[in-house]
């Protein structure tokens, strides 16, 4: 069972990405956490710097009240 499959809410990230706008740092950010198997995303914040932006995002496997995946038959995820 990979470490992924052990989270029961979310995951946050925090990274400075490369870009030249805030809406590309929005855009490179949802990639990254789709990349990385999250299809529900957040962007928590954004704010540009420099070469780039400071980005917070928060892939969700479970949000608060939803159906939890943990409680269906067998633990599978969604």
């Amino acid at each position: 069972m990979a470490a992924r499959d052990k989270i029961l809410d979310a995951c946050d990230l925090e990274t400075f990405l490369l870009c030249k706008s805030a809406d590309e740092a929005r855009q490179l950010g949802r990639q990254l956490m789709h990349d990385m198997g999250f299809r529900d995303v957040d962007i928590v914040s954004c704010e540009m710097g420099g070469p780039g932006a400071r980005v917070r995002l928060r892939g969700y496997v479970n949000r608060p009240s939803a159906a939890y995946t943990w409680r269906l038959p067998g633990g599978a995820q969604r």
